[in-house]
Formats: C-alpha cells, structure tokens, sequence
C-alpha cells in the first residue's frame, strides 16, 4: 500500500497521488466510473489519497474514514465551502447547495420548516395516492423495467408534491421540461460553464428550456404569492412561500430564491429518488423471505420495517458515492496540511463498504436498521454537518411510502437471476438495466 506524502513549494502536505494519469482521464474514470475507480485506488493507497479532477479543483484529497469525515462535516462553514460550483449554472447561487457562510445559513434556516416532521406527514397522503395512480398502471404477469417507471412516479412526486402545480395545461408543457433539466449530464453542465458553448448544441437547447421552465416556475410562485387559501394546500412551495411571509426575521425568500430552491430540490430528488426505489426492487425481487417480511410490513402497516428498507438500500447503493467541499481556507486531516482553493470528497460509498463500519457489508439486511436511528458517524448517504441534505426526511418518507403501496399488492420476482451491475448516470448509480421484473398480484390471503 503506498502511503508517502507529498511537500508543495507554498508548504501544503499532500496525501498520495491516487492515479498518474493525466487530470482528462482522471476525470473521465471518476466521471463514469467512480464506485470502481475509488475502491481501487482505496485498496492501493488506504484511507487518504488525491486525484484530479476537473468539475471540483486541480487537487481532491479523498477521504474514507468517518474520523476524517468528521473534521469536515464538524469544520467551521468558514473554511468548508459548497463544492458544486459547476451547479450553479442550473441550481441559480442562491440555491442551499450552492450557496456558503451566512447567506447559506439564512436560506438554510427558511427552508428546514418546510421538511420538518409535521410537514413530511402533510405530504404523504399525495405521495400515496401518486403511487397507487402510477402502480395501477404497471402490466401483470409480464417483464417490466422498473427504473424508467419509478423515474415517471418520482417526476410527478416533483410537480405536485414539491412545485405543487395542479394547472392541466401547464403540467402537461412542465412535464418535458422539468425531466430534461433533471436529466442533466456532467458533460452539459460543464459545458453550461463556457459561455462560447451556450451558444451551441445541446447546450443552447438546455439554456431555452430551463429559460422556459424557469418562467412557468416564476408564474405559480406568482400565483402562490396571491392565494389566500395557502393552509389547505399540501406542498412544498406553498410551505415555503408561507415560512417565507412569517419569518421573524423579516429574511424571506425571493421569487429567484424561491425558483433556485425548487430547481435544487428537482436536481437533488428526482434521479437519486428513481434510483433508489429501483435498487430497493431489485434486492427484494432476489429475495423471497424478505420481499415476504416486506409485504408483511405493508399489509399491516409497520413503516419502520419499510424505512429500514430504505436505508439500507441507501447504505448499499448510495446514490451520490461521496460529497465535496471546496477550501476556502488551509486546513490540516489526517495529518496532512492541505492548501485553500484545493477540495476534499468524504467518500461516502467506500464507508458504506466497509466490514469495520457494517457487519457483512455486501448483503443487503434492513434488520440493521431496526430499532434505532441508523449511525450518524458511518450512514451518511444524505451528507453531514450544516450542509446535510434539507430533503433527506423526503427521500425516506417518498421511498417507505411507494414500497409500501406496491408492496401491500404486489408480488414481484426477478427476469433474471443474474445481479444487476451499477452504473453511473449523470451523477446517479443506477441498475444498468433498470431493474427488470415480473409484477404479480398477492393471493388474497396472504
């Protein structure tokens, strides 16, 4: 295993270099392949290591032991900086991703109410009978690919659930919209950095339609300004606009802060949110006893056995392999004294991984998750710190949710026994194939 450090001319002490390759490579490899290249360079160089890659610094230094991780979730917001500055073309600066210190502070502040417990539970009911609309669609008796369709019902959880639009017509002219934003790459949204390149496809297609969905997005946040109705409505802009209007501080959300919060929301919820629904089928489908404990569990109603579904199928197949925060500062970890303008990337994935942290890390177990909270220092699939996701009670809420709905009704069992492999889309791991299987009804006594 190598471990030798390295002394830059200004004074920074590196970790290793994880990889030799030119910095295009490294970042090709990271951009595709993650979840294989950084166990790899784990194994060769341990738990620190650098890479280069372009969408973050000229330098990340790769974390994978949660004590370090806790040097950066704990650190001061001076020093750890939001590391999605590539975002920003999409999400807007003032979104809670993108923004730092004391504005990221205040918008963080406006936005928790709206993902609070009591809020969660006024979005259930929606959720549900979302999901009942969209399984009672699904074939029986006849092979279905999960993904494409979970991608369908997570898309029109975003709409009414989190934008809250019930107009028809403009649902139907949103809805293209709204998922070819989702569908963003790592390729376009560099791209989107390079103003030459605006002006040449795709990019410019992708300019035109956020420039349209961000106008319908400014028309019901309008219209949701001048309701006076606002406490019989069940989303998450309503909930906002109405946390916004009573704030003591007399801090509201603007329209374009309110836009760059819903495009956040959008970007960080639908793709993870499809993606983790799919993984969750495809462990269940490939194991009878437990899609039995899990019907079980529906019939009757017990969300914590389906909320450990969720997170473990969180823990397994985290959706975002690892995080990153921009240095805005120096700062020394794990020994090493690593420059301002560098980044660093708390692998979560590697963590998940590992046997110290997970008793037989590859088998997919919810018992682990029954019984208490999940451990906060090694399940951290939504980040850590003051930058953790806002919408981490959402992702579990919508997953318990839908499992629990289809799963009351509906058996399902694999195409094929073969695993399905993981791979990156966009900034997702997905099923290669999508999950293929076989929807059945429950016999009526079961």
């Amino acid at each position: 295993m190598t471990t030798t450090s390295r002394t830059t001319p200004d004074g920074a002490v590196l970790p290793p270099r994880g990889s030799r390759l030119p910095a295009l490579a490294q970042t090709f490899l990271y951009g595709k392949y993650r979840h294989l290249l950084l166990p790899r360079v784990q194994r060769r160089h341990g738990d620190v290591f650098t890479l280069k890659l372009a969408q973050f610094a000229d330098t990340v230094t790769v974390l994978a032991n949660p004590a370090h991780f806790r040097a950066v979730f704990g650190g001061p917001v001076t020093t750890f900086h939001a590391g999605y500055a590539v975002l920003a073309p999409v999400m807007g600066d003032s979104s809670v991703l993108i923004a730092d210190e004391d504005e990221h502070k205040r918008l963080r502040r406006l936005v928790m109410p709206a993902f609070s417990g009591a809020a969660l539970a006024g979005y259930q009911q929606v959720v549900a009978e979302l999901a009942r609309q969209e399984i009672a669609r699904w074939p029986l008796g006849r092979p279905l690919t999960v993904y494409p369709r979970m991608q369908a019902l997570t898309l029109e959880v975003i709409l009414k659930v989190v934008f809250g639009v019930s107009d028809a017509d403009r649902l139907r002219e949103m809805r293209p919209l709204v998922y070819q934003v989702a569908s963003i790459g790592p390729l376009t949204l560099l791209g989107l950095t390079t103003p030459p390149l605006r002006r040449l496809p795709p990019w410019r297609q992708l300019a035109d339609r956020q420039l349209r969905l961000d106008e319908l997005l400014h028309a019901e946040i309008s219209e949701r300004r001048g309701m006076s109705d606002l406490g019989d409505r069940k989303d998450v802009l309503t909930r906002l606009v109405q946390f916004s209007a009573q704030d003591p501080e007399r801090q509201g959300l603007s329209d374009d802060e309110l836009r760059d919060q819903l495009i956040t929301l959008l970007l960080a919820g639908h793709e993870t949110s499809s993606a983790s629904l799919s993984w969750a089928l495809h462990e269940l489908s490939r194991r009878p006893d437990l899609l039995a404990a899990a019907h079980e569990a529906a019939v009757a109603g017990n969300e914590e056995y389906l909320s450990a579904i969720a997170k473990e199928t969180l823990r397994l197949y985290p959706v975002v392999y690892e995080v990153a925060r921009k240095l805005a500062a120096p700062v020394e970890i794990a020994g090493y004294r690593l420059p301002a303008g560098s980044a660093v990337m708390p692998a979560v994935g590697l963590v998940h991984a590992d046997p110290e942290h997970f008793d037989r890390p590859a088998t997919f177990d919810p018992a682990r998750f029954l019984g208490g909270q999940p451990p906060a220092h090694t399940w951290l699939p939504f980040g850590g710190g003051a930058r953790r996701c806002v919408g981490a009670g959402f992702a579990v809420m919508e997953m318990t949710v839908v499992l629990g709905e289809l799963l009351r009704t509906h058996h399902i069992r694999p195409v094929t026994a073969r695993p399905e492999r993981a791979y990156v889309r966009n900034v997702t791991l997905v099923p290669r194939h999508g999950t293929r299987v076989v929807p059945t009804l429950w016999p009526a006594d079961s």
